[in-house]
């Protein structure tokens, strides 16, 4: 049975034994492997939103809700990252920069649609957009390698695909928080 305190001690103590994404990909993928337990310890999300579990400068661990047809545009985190799915699915689309652009624009470069069990780690240079597509809410364990928080970071407008300053208050306000 998933424990949501001890799912925190092992990936705190993955990011001391390893500051890369690996070994808490590792821990993640222990989880992810009853997608149903992870849902009942969290239980199943009623409205979207994002729950911290965990925050220093060097780990984050967030529960996501994501509501139906909700797309987050390009962004990058500045930090690796791996997405767990404990329900529903998300589409990921990957992005790089166009080579000396001066506007930062980026091309898409790849997809991924992860679905309930499946684990998605990215490292910290990685840009996505992130939609949910299926009719009911998507929930998913966040663990990144930095204060998600605070870091300073980008995001692409989603027409003409222009880089930004990240609002995290917009993030928030997107997610219903």
């Amino acid at each position: 049975m998933f424990d949501i305190d001890r799912f925190v001690s092992d990936c705190r103590d993955a990011v001391d034994r390893d500051p890369t994404h690996k070994a808490a990909a590792e821990v993640v993928k222990r989880a992810m492997s009853d997608p149903s337990g992870v849902m009942t310890a969290l239980g199943e999300p009623t409205e979207p939103g994002i729950t911290p579990l965990y925050q220093l400068a060097d780990l984050t661990i967030l529960n996501l809700a994501w509501r139906p047809s909700f797309t987050v545009p390009p962004h990058n985190h500045e930090m690796w990252a791996v997405i767990g799915i404990y329900g529903g699915r998300e589409d990921n689309i990957f992005w790089r920069r166009i080579k000396d652009h001066p506007d930062g624009l980026i091309e898409a470069a790849g997809a991924r649609a992860l679905s309930t069990g499946d684990v998605c780690p990215m490292g910290p240079d990685i840009i996505h957009s992130v939609t949910n597509p299926i009719p009911r809410l998507t929930a998913a364990i966040h663990v990144y390698g930095g204060d998600f928080f605070e870091a300073e970071r980008s995001e692409w407008e989603p027409e003409r695909l222009v880089e930004k300053p990240y609002d995290m208050e917009a993030m928030r306000t997107r997610f219903g928080k």
